[in-house]
């Protein structure tokens, strides 16, 4: 099966957004207050920013990385084919 240079790239990215999208949701909105406070665990509360904001961080940077990496491999040199003779 062959592979797609540019996928893991793509797929870094992808995955750093939407992990970073989640993390800001849940850090800038209530959203998770209240889920925990619906399933009793409101004592957690108060930790979640020891948890949240680095979380945001790792997806940034990986978001980061991955359009890094798809922008080298768009950018960067075209690699020929070998041709044996």
């Amino acid at each position: 099966m062959a592979r797609n240079p540019s996928s893991g790239g793509e797929k870094c990215f992808r995955a750093g957004l939407w992990g970073s999208i989640i993390a800001i949701i849940c850090c800038f909105t209530p959203v998770l207050v209240i889920a925990l406070g619906f399933f009793g665990l409101a004592a957690v509360i108060p930790y979640l920013d020891y948890i949240l904001i680095p979380l945001l961080a790792i997806f940034l940077i990986l978001a980061l990385y991955g359009w890094s990496k798809k922008k080298t491999r768009r950018d960067g040199p075209q690699k020929r084919p070998v041709v044996r003779t």
